[in-house]
């Protein structure tokens, strides 16, 4: 390709997809592409009247340039806006809803239009972060609108993005129905609880059999017990929800008359020996959908179908929720926070996995505790955090593994059926090497709540460190399978790696290891098991580069530094782990000598 047929150039370049798209067009084809045609037509309108170019619109995609970034986010903003109040006006499986990601940077530009390049690539990027009906921009496209546009947006802090070398730092739009949300919440007029709720409403019987309305209602019934069991959720009981059997009634009403912030509806088709279940989480103040998921499956076990499809989907719920109330508590103003509030603050510093954010999450976890002595969950969490702060090397091990003991025991003091503090305890006793009686303290957090992925993610852990390596991957497995974008999956990644290695399955081990690696707030642990396990494979240019990383994060690991951490029963599985990371080229450092060994769990 000549000079002369390509320039170089700054542009700001948008991306958009429709959400659920493969759906819609199965339920309802002819419906679908009347949509696809109205939603193309307010994006080229929007596109051309803030000078954009319209530079493709194959499928349910949309690719378009503007020479500003101002123009960009301008037509971003009135395009889902128009689109997002057409939506609303639709059942909810059948909205259509898209995502839009904004970038500027360098393309580089053909003579007939066409552009090409890293600019392109992280627009495309952004897209795939942003939630449906929603907007994420780069930091260079924030910085270039601040103050010039009338949309707002959210710091989401770094993104690791697929095919990108470096993370991108992302911004998400404000959505006016959560700017809405969030006002009309913190308002005492609302005549809703302070901590989240929600009602389950009867799940609707597509199916042509009207003997199939068991398994709608079973559906429903199973995942109201199974939210239920998340001891900070307020759920409605089944004779109120189920008063609107047989009814359509509008979602805002319910949450008006029943006085919860969300709802749960669904439905169930039966068609030969398949199953499908549909789900949705709506917003009860704003009416806006939050989640929604549909699970295809065969028929041949009902009630174990029932089990799982009910966990699954409370297991989905219960991030976004927890994710809402965190959110919400964030902005509100630091003179106007309760216990819960400063709780749920303290749990999005928690999950940042940093020193200093967990620092700030045991504050604000001690300030919720002062304000209310009796708030387990908070006592739980705080516990929690001082076990992370003794794995991470944030604190000193010892007085950390004392503290968070204290803090679970005092935790199920006041509630008993606290499954954190269960999981707490059991973290600690691993700790010891007390890995029977920490399984048991395992078992009791699953068995208080089934759904709760980093109960089975931990009992897995301590099941592979006793060596019991079978029963650790189906524990990996539930925990994956239950949380699949949660904050821990870096974790599950990385343990169920190490489990595959210790069984001589580095293939499958090296690709989950990479995985986990992407993840923003993956710790020095990810990439010291993925150089492990490079090392064995004897892919020593990726595992040195892994190696780095590590050292990068953590320049004094070595066998000393983790034979501070964790307590280990099996002397080979230690041997073949630091192997890998000698043949990544880990410097050779003298160990103590005898007694038990450790080993790196890689785990939360």
């Amino acid at each position: 390709m000549s000079e002369s047929s390509v320039r170089q150039r700054l542009a700001a370049i948008m991306a958009a997809d429709a959400t659920g798209f493969s759906r819609l067009m199965q339920d309802d084809e002819q419906s679908t592409m009347a949509a696809l045609e109205v939603a193309r037509s307010v994006f080229r309108e929007q596109i051309e009247s803030h000078q954009g170019r319209v530079m493709d619109m194959a499928g349910d995609s949309v690719f378009a340039v503007f020479d500003t970034a101002t123009g960009a986010v301008e037509a971003a903003h009135e395009v889902q806006k128009t689109l997002n109040a057409h939506a609303r006006d639709l059942p909810q499986d059948r909205q259509m809803r898209f995502r839009i990601g904004v970038h500027l940077g360098d393309v580089m530009e053909k003579t007939d239009g066409t552009v090409y390049g890293d600019g392109v690539n992280i627009a495309s990027r952004l897209e795939a972060l942003a939630e449906p009906g929603g907007i994420t921009v780069s930091d260079a496209v924030q910085g270039a609108v601040r103050g010039k546009v009338e949309a707002r947006f959210d710091d989401q802090g770094e993104q690791r993005v697929k095919n990108i070398a470096h993370p991108v730092h992302a911004y998400r739009w404000i959505m006016a129905e959560r700017e809405a949300l969030i006002g009309v919440m913190d308002q005492a007029a609302t005549g809703m609880p302070e901590k989240p709720s929600i009602a389950v409403l009867p799940f609707h019987n597509y199916s042509s059999d009207p003997d199939q309305a068991y398994f709608a209602d079973g559906i429903a019934e199973d995942l109201l017990t199974a939210l239920s069991r998340y001891r900070w959720l307020m759920v409605i009981a089944r004779n109120s929800s189920f008063s609107y059997k047989s009814r359509s009634p509008n979602v805002r009403e319910v949450g008006r008359e029943l006085g919860v912030r969300h709802v749960v509806e669904g439905s169930v088709r039966k068609s030969g020996n398949r199953i499908r279940i549909s789900a949705q989480l709506i917003d009860a103040v704003s009416g806006n959908h939050v989640w929604a998921e549909r699970f295809d499956r065969d028929l041949a076990d009902v009630l174990q179908l029932q089990d799982e499809i009910a966990l699954t989907i409370a297991a989905a719920i219960e991030p976004q929720l927890s994710k809402a109330e965190q959110e919400r508590a964030r902005r509100k103003p630091l003179d106007n926070l309760d216990a819960w509030d400063m709780y749920q603050r303290g749990l999005w510093h928690y999950w940042q996995y940093s020193k200093e954010s967990s620092a700030e999450a045991q504050r604000l976890f001690g300030l919720a505790i002062a304000h209310d002595p009796q708030f387990a969950a908070a006592h739980a969490f705080l516990a929690y955090s001082h076990f992370t702060g003794s794995h991470q090397a944030f604190e000193e091990p010892q007085s950390a593994l004392e503290l968070a003991r204290a803090g679970a025991l005092r935790a199920l003091a006041i509630d008993e059926r606290d499954p954190v503090a269960y999981l707490v305890l059991g973290r600690v006793l691993a700790g010891h090497g007390d890995y029977l009686e920490a399984v048991a303290e395992l078992r009791a957090a699953v068995a208080h709540n089934p759904s709760f992925s980093l109960a089975h993610y931990t009992l897995g852990s301590v099941l592979f460190l006793s060596g019991h390596h079978a029963d650790a991957l189906s524990s990996f497995e539930t925990a994956a399978r239950l949380s699949p974008i949660g904050p821990l999956i870096w974790g599950i990644q990385t343990m169920h790696a190490n489990t595959l290695a210790a069984l001589g399955r580095y293939e499958e081990a090296a690709a989950l290891a990479k995985a986990a690696t992407r993840h923003q707030t993956a710790t020095f642990w990810v990439f010291a098991n993925w150089a492990s396990i490079l090392g064995k494979l004897g892919r020593l240019e990726q595992a040195h580069a892994a190696l780095n990383r590590l050292l990068e994060m953590r320049p004094d690991f070595s066998e000393a530094f983790y034979d501070q951490l964790f307590v280990e029963i099996d002397p080979a599985v230690r041997v073949s782990y630091f192997e890998g990371l000698y043949a990544a080229g880990l410097p050779r450092l003298s160990s103590r000598a005898g007694g038990a060994h450790h080993h790196p769990t890689g785990s939360a």
